[in-house]
């Protein structure tokens, strides 16, 4: 049996932590994010959803603590931005901010699609703050995120992006007016809309082939 890698390992498991921290303050009706902008202490309740974690995962608290030395150092390394700001954030590949009420695994539903918006990399910690307190505010869609500056494979350029799901692809007029309120919002530019039909299937945009479904 081959043995996990112990980074590879880390990093699922601060990312099953993370998810684990923001649902457990958003059922106490708080949001990551407004406790570290509002300098608001928020220790203890990091510390009770931490031992859960460390309960239910024991295997994964040991991972993460092996590179996180323990739950203290998880708190000010939050208060400093991480997860909270895209250019303060290198635990993790995405921040993710879902709308209040949508459940967390909707954007992996087949008819969810999001639109892209690409930035210089200088641009994105504005952006992504409008487009999570729309979002939190049911202004957008049912989710957005963003990539952070945790290094990724995966990129094909050094700019990030942030997705802004709805929860319907073939509901047109409503993908529509969120694209309508990321104009309003400063989104000025024609962007794309891509299925996760699209994604799951592993299609990207190569040269001379589209695979964005609506552009606007």
């Amino acid at each position: 049996m081959t043995e996990a890698d112990p980074e590879a390992l880390a990093d699922v498991a601060y990312g099953i932590f993370e998810h684990s921290l923001n649902r457990g303050l958003e059922a106490q009706g708080k949001y990551l994010y407004a406790l570290v902008e509002g300098g608001i202490d928020f220790k203890a309740e990091l510390i009770e959803i931490f031992d859960l974690f460390a309960h239910d995962y024991p295997q994964l608290a040991e991972a993460m603590l092996k590179r996180i030395k323990d739950p203290d150092s998880i708190y000010h390394m939050l208060c400093k931005g991480e997860g909270v700001i895209p250019s303060k954030t290198t635990q993790t590949y995405w921040i993710v901010q879902d709308a209040p009420g949508s459940p967390p695994e909707a954007i992996e539903d087949e008819n969810a699609g999001k639109w892209l918006i690409f930035l210089e990399p200088g641009l994105a910690d504005e952006a992504w703050k409008t487009v999570r307190d729309n979002t939190v505010a049911r202004i957008l869609g049912i989710s957005a995120k963003v990539s952070t500056s945790k290094p990724n494979p995966e990129s094909r350029d050094n700019r990030k992006v942030i997705y802004v799901y709805t929860k319907n692809w073939a509901d047109e007029a409503e993908v529509m007016r969120v694209r309508e309120v990321l104009r309003t919002l400063g989104v000025t530019e024609r962007i794309g809309y891509k299925r996760n039909i699209e994604t799951f299937a592993g299609e990207y945009a190569k040269k001379g082939k589209r695979v964005t479904y609506y552009s606007a």
